[in-house]
């Protein structure tokens, strides 16, 4: 296989959120275009009020058997991305049976739905803890091998469109979001002098259990007057964005294509944040 048919040759990759929708894509696509895989999930309910099911066992193996099918070799372990050790003993392990760390995909997040003032505080804290603070537990474990290993390297984090233009009736979700921008672009401003870039990717509408969480429409009935914020883009909207998509996005930004790229917030929303 050409370089040109596999980018990311010789390379290896940390995704979380891996054992299903966009983080299993990721992690095919970044192993049709060479690289090795390291994949975690939670493979278990994470959040109480969640309205979609969790990801399983099965899920996780799933992703590791169409790694694999890609010929690539993958590591994948059962973690919660709030465990930071957990993350560190993964990324140790990986480190000490591939050699090398060279993109990270921080993609494990949960969304649901109520107004800030009237969810739980506990509903408000999942949140936060996963979806921000996993991404700081991500940052430590993977950061100092990379620095260490002295190869450069890509970090992508997917924020959403809520992380740039908030929506009504998860204003905490919105809230992490927002976050991890200026996590991004913090950490990408102190990487630079190691040339690792690191961007965030902005999904909107994408076609996951997440994505098609029928509980909004709950949320929608009880105030029809949100609906308006959540608007189609300037592209054709039939559909929930496939993550493979956005999978493609996430390739560029892993690979020399975008080497001039970094601190950026990458929109993958058809036109949505600025119609």
């Amino acid at each position: 296989m050409s370089t040109s048919e596999a980018p990311l040759a010789g390379r290896v990759a940390y995704v979380t959120g891996a054992a299903r929708g966009q983080g299993r894509s990721h992690c095919v696509r970044l192993a049709r275009a060479g690289a090795d895989i390291v994949a975690i999930d939670a493979c278990a309910p994470v959040a109480d009020h969640n309205g979609y099911p969790a990801a399983t066992q099965e899920d996780l193996a799933e992703t590791v058997a169409l790694v694999e099918a890609e010929g690539r070799k993958i590591l994948a372990a059962e973690v919660d991305v709030r465990d930071a050790a957990g993350q560190r003993r993964v990324v140790a392990d990986a480190v000490e049976q591939f050699g090398r760390l060279d993109i990270v995909v921080a993609n494990a997040g949960v969304l649901n739905w109520g107004r800030l003032w009237e969810i739980p505080a506990q509903q408000w804290q999942d949140i936060l803890d996963i979806n921000l603070t996993g991404v700081f537990n991500t940052v430590q474990a993977v950061v100092p091998p990379m620095i260490e290993a002295g190869n450069g390297g890509s970090i992508i984090t997917i924020s959403s469109a809520a992380g740039v233009k908030a929506v009504p009736g998860c204003g905490h979700y919105c809230a992490s979001k927002f976050g991890v921008v200026g996590l991004t672009n913090a950490l990408a401003v102190e990487l630079g002098e190691f040339g690792i870039r690191v961007n965030s990717i902005h999904p909107y509408g994408t076609d996951t259990p997440m994505g098609n969480d029928l509980s909004m429409y709950q949320l929608l009935q009880d105030h029809p007057h949100y609906i308006h914020s959540f608007s189609p883009g300037a592209l054709p909207t039939d559909s929930l964005i496939a993550p493979s998509d956005i999978s493609d996005i996430v390739v560029w930004l892993a690979g020399d294509a975008s080497a001039l790229v970094t601190a950026a917030q990458v929109p993958a929303d058809k036109g949505y944040l600025k119609v």
